[in-house]
């Protein structure tokens, strides 16, 4: 699952982010200060990093600028109340990945943690190619050869997991973890039959999906 630190410090937001994002697969950690922020970047990665500037204890900003200076690559998207013009090219400049001013819909802020995500993970494409294979990745559309296939959403997650690990075998437990209700057991089952649906719909591709047993999936050319 995509691993979240949330750096707020208004109990209400943070309670309320925190149930938002874990209902939609997230793994959510919170802190309430700007000193616990930069110690837990210390000593734990996040896939993404929720900063709220005006912490106490310690400026968001200052945390970002040594944060990068650190050397990390982690999407950082900078929550506050801060709305003038300077204070969002300042934090911009400073290494932030995106700047949403509070108050924000929930919705607008996943837009945004998909986005930054996308970016660090597939380098910001928005549709991932493999010989004639294409798949949007904002909408899980299937192209094959300019003809759109149909895809259920968990077909579309399942492709999406593979295409952007091309030649490299994905687990089964990594493609569950995409989706938050496959994250029992029992789930195995379920990828399997995604793969041999997703097997059937590229038959005409110049690509296959194969078992390595004991380990997961892996796409690959044909040719």
């Amino acid at each position: 699952m995509t691993s979240v630190l949330l750096a707020e410090d208004d109990d209400y937001l943070s309670n309320g982010l925190q149930k938002a994002l874990k209902k939609k697969g997230y793994t959510v950690t919170a802190v309430d200060s700007g000193t616990d922020a930069q110690a837990i970047l210390h000593v734990q990665n996040f896939d993404i990093v929720l900063l709220d500037l005006g912490l106490p204890g310690l400026d968001g900003t200052e945390i970002l600028a040594e944060f990068r200076r650190r050397g990390s690559t982690t999407p950082v998207i900078l929550i506050t109340a801060r709305d003038a013009l300077d204070d969002k090219i300042a934090g911009l400049d400073l290494g932030a990945n995106d700047y949403l001013v509070k108050p924000f819909h929930v919705l607008e802020l996943e837009a945004r943690m998909r986005a930054a995500l996308r970016k660090t993970n597939w380098e910001n494409l928005t549709v991932i190619e493999l010989g004639k294979v294409k798949l949007n990745t904002n909408n899980g559309v299937l192209t094959l050869g300019g003809e759109e296939i149909d895809l259920t959403p968990r077909e579309a997650v399942v492709l999406q997991a593979l295409l952007s690990n091309a030649g490299r075998v994905v687990s089964k437990r990594k493609i569950m973890d995409q989706v938050p209700d496959w994250a029992d057991e029992s789930s195995g089952n379920a990828v399997e039959i995604i793969v041999h649906r997703l097997r059937k719909k590229l038959e005409i591709a110049d690509v296959t999906i194969n078992t390595v047993r004991g380990f997961g999936y892996i796409i690959e050319r044909t040719n």
